[in-house]
């Protein structure tokens, strides 16, 4: 067996105004330690990187950087600009790993940018070849699954929420705190917020395992309310296509295609949805999906591993009762 320590892997952690790691980080870790060896930044206020550093140790990360900055709740990605650029001149890493979040995406593109280094965004997997790091994408609404490197220094990464299951073992981490050289760019500055909470006891739509969604064949809102209880029942969130969100059944935040968000959870049941390429722009890369629809012809069975064809409201009410009487 090899003793070779495999190259690092930067992962940036993001943290939320919680206190506590995003959501994203585990999958980061996990993907880096599939690939090399996960080393973590952290950015946080003085005094406050400590138990982020511990959060992600328990998450695979074996060496932590936690990069102290002040106002950096403030500050919108400037700070943590500067501060990517600081820990990847310590690390050296062989990538760069960051969530295909908002931020996240701002982050990836500017420190590309003034690093000159090659940008592979909204990535759904990476695997390692004898010529190093290769990121697969899958792009044009799906219809092809591509691959990516850099040919020359770190490939700078963003990952699609939820689309690498793999876990690290947990790791009692090397932690090293630093404080990075603040260009002192303009950055827009965070004044004040209200945060605002939502009362729902499902999980959040792109980091949900079950996703139930519903589309223009449901008919109106009012039937729209049987994508609820099935998600409900599963334990899902609740997703749905831009003609179920234009016809103002749904928020938008709930819309999944090219003009939504992306889900890769590990189920997806789409009912009467067509199909539209936008929309498995959105989902296609899910684990399992299941597909109900009264239309044979419907794109969406192209891609569904197993389909119905039927009406979704004689459907839909028999498949909740049996899950329901399967838990009793």
């Amino acid at each position: 067996m090899s003793n070779v320590t495999p190259p690092s892997i930067l992962v940036v952690a993001e943290a939320d105004p919680s206190g506590t790691l995003s959501s994203s980080a585990a999958g980061l870790i996990g993907a880096a330690a599939d690939v090399g060896t996960p080393v973590a930044l952290v950015v946080a206020k003085p005094g406050t990187g400590a138990s982020l550093a511990a959060e992600a140790g328990t998450l695979g990360a074996v060496r932590v950087l936690v990069a102290e900055v002040e106002d950096v709740d403030r500050a919108l990605t400037t700070p943590l600009l500067d501060a990517l650029v600081a820990a990847v001149a310590l690390v050296s890493p062989e990538a760069v790993l960051v969530s295909n979040s908002i931020e996240g995406r701002d982050l990836a593109g500017r420190f590309a940018v003034r690093e000159r280094a090659a940008l592979a965004v909204d990535v759904v997997a990476l695997i390692r070849d004898e010529d190093g790091i290769l990121a697969h994408h899958s792009v044009y609404g799906g219809a092809y699954n591509v691959a990516s490197a850099a040919t020359y220094g770190p490939l700078v990464v963003t990952v699609r929420p939820g689309a690498i299951t793999s876990r690290a073992d947990a790791a009692a981490p090397v932690v090293e705190t630093f404080t990075p050289t603040l260009t002192q760019q303009p950055s827009t500055v965070i004044t004040g917020f209200e945060a605002t909470l939502a009362a729902s006891l499902r999980p959040e739509l792109r980091s949900a395992a079950t996703v139930v969604s519903g589309g223009h064949g449901l008919g109106s809102q009012e039937n729209f309310a049987l994508v609820e209880q099935l998600a409900d029942v599963l334990g899902g969130a609740v997703g749905a296509s831009r003609a179920a969100v234009d016809a103002g059944w749904i928020p938008h935040a709930h819309q999944i295609g090219q003009t939504g968000c992306s889900v890769t959870p590990d189920l997806y049941v789409a009912l009467g949805i067509s199909g539209a390429i936008q929309h498995k722009a959105g989902m296609q890369t899910a684990k399992t999906i299941v597909a109900i629809n009264k239309d044979a012809d419907a794109p969406i069975f192209e891609i569904a591993d197993f389909g119905v064809v039927g009406d979704v409201f004689t459907v839909v009410p028999q498949l909740i009762a049996a899950l329901e009487s399967e838990k009793k």
